[in-house]
């Protein structure tokens, strides 16, 4: 019998590849075969992605205001639509999932259209609008957290929390235990802000650290992310503070580097908020501000609730409230210990095995006839 093939569909970012990632290797794992659909912005994150076949699928996202780019997006969503259908005939898949973001919807419709059972992942505290649009027609809802805004009350009998997939080299830095530094030994600080950056780090963090003491400059390691156009002047200002630091526009690592670190400042997308409770680390979480779902703040208060993490809206996110959070953190590493302690409590380790199990039980119900 031939194993069934799962289409993945993500886009976009690390935040929606990354959870398709770890599916794809438990569905593997578990003797399917897999293929992923996404578009062009995701290309460089999906080169290594544990795919049989990679398909790109045109897409857009309709945020701007003004009625000719709201066309325009439309226009090219159906344009994926059309793409998507001949490809999905092709392809045979048995389950259609995506992850979240207009990438997904031209996949997703076209399965619709064409009688293949869909499934989505919200990884986010709040359902997100591409979700919101496809899971009336969804047999399946996998959420990251256990309580999601946005859902519609009528598909609540079609929802399992399986929690956010995690990669496995999430799996692997897991395994190191967090130890915090005593007052006089060094300080391991990583600073990011998402796949893709966010130069509010840029701007904040190194003006935090001019403001501490030798002292404690002189106990810290900063690792931060920087997007290319501020990587020059993040290093120009830690060179001349005499500050040890590593700065690039990304880790590859970056799982690795969460587990060297003590603290850690970041964004609150999904998948950081997941990586940082299952390796089990303290951080500082400035949500993304704007959003018109606000789901980082709603994902940050999951680890802010537990006295995980404290959580800063990006306003009150200012050099010098960072420093005073920073001189705490330096002096009081019992502090670190017990958020470290208190985000690992909210970790779902097994969340890819969980998301593959009822993926697969969609497959055999349809296979048999039975309604989803």
């Amino acid at each position: 019998m031939t194993a069934p093939l799962i289409l993945l569909t993500a886009g976009g970012t690390g935040g929606h590849l990354f959870p398709a990632e770890a599916l794809a290797n438990s569905l593997r794992q578990a003797g399917a075969r897999v293929a992923l659909a996404t578009d062009k912005r995701a290309n460089a994150f999906a080169g290594a992605f544990p795919a049989d076949e990679i398909v790109e699928i045109p897409s857009a996202t309709p945020s701007g205001r003004s009625i000719p780019q709201m066309i325009g997006a439309a226009f090219r969503l159906g344009r994926g639509t059309l793409v998507a259908i001949p490809a999905l005939r092709r392809l045979k898949p048995a389950v259609v999932v995506g992850f979240g973001g207009y990438p997904t919807v031209p996949p997703l419709v076209a399965a619709a259209l064409l009688g293949i059972p869909t499934a989505i992942h919200e990884a986010n505290g709040v359902m997100g609008r591409a979700n919101r649009l496809l899971a009336t027609r969804a047999a399946l809802v996998a959420t990251g957290f256990a309580d999601i805004k946005g859902l519609p009350a009528r598909l609540r009998g079609r929802v399992v929390q399986t929690g956010n997939p995690i990669r496995p080299a999430v799996t692997a830095a897991a395994k190191i235990p967090f130890q915090a530094p005593c007052p006089e030994e060094r300080f391991n600080l990583l600073v990011t802000g998402g796949s893709q950056g966010a130069r509010v780090m840029s701007d904040v963090v190194p003006a935090a650290i001019a403001l501490l003491s030798p002292a404690e400059l002189s106990r810290l390691m900063i690792v931060q992310q920087a997007r290319g156009e501020d990587l020059a002047r993040v290093r120009d200002r830690y060179s001349q503070l005499g500050v040890t630091f590593e700065a690039e526009p990304f880790f590859k690592d970056l799982p690795h580097r969460i587990a060297e670190a003590h603290l850690v400042i970041a964004r609150s997308g999904a998948s950081t908020v997941a990586e940082l409770a299952v390796i089990g680390r303290p951080s500082i979480l400035v949500p993304l501000p704007g959003a018109i779902d606000q789901d980082q703040a709603a994902n940050a208060k999951v680890l802010g609730d537990l006295g995980a993490a404290i959580v800063l809206p990006q306003v009150a996110f200012t050099p010098e409230r960072l420093a005073d959070e920073l001189r705490k953190a330096l002096a009081s590493p019992q502090n670190l210990t017990v958020a470290a302690r208190a985000a690992h409590s909210a970790a779902i380790t097994d969340a890819a095995e969980r998301l593959a199990q009822a993926v697969l039980a969609l497959v055999s119900s349809h296979a048999n006839g039975t309604p989803s």
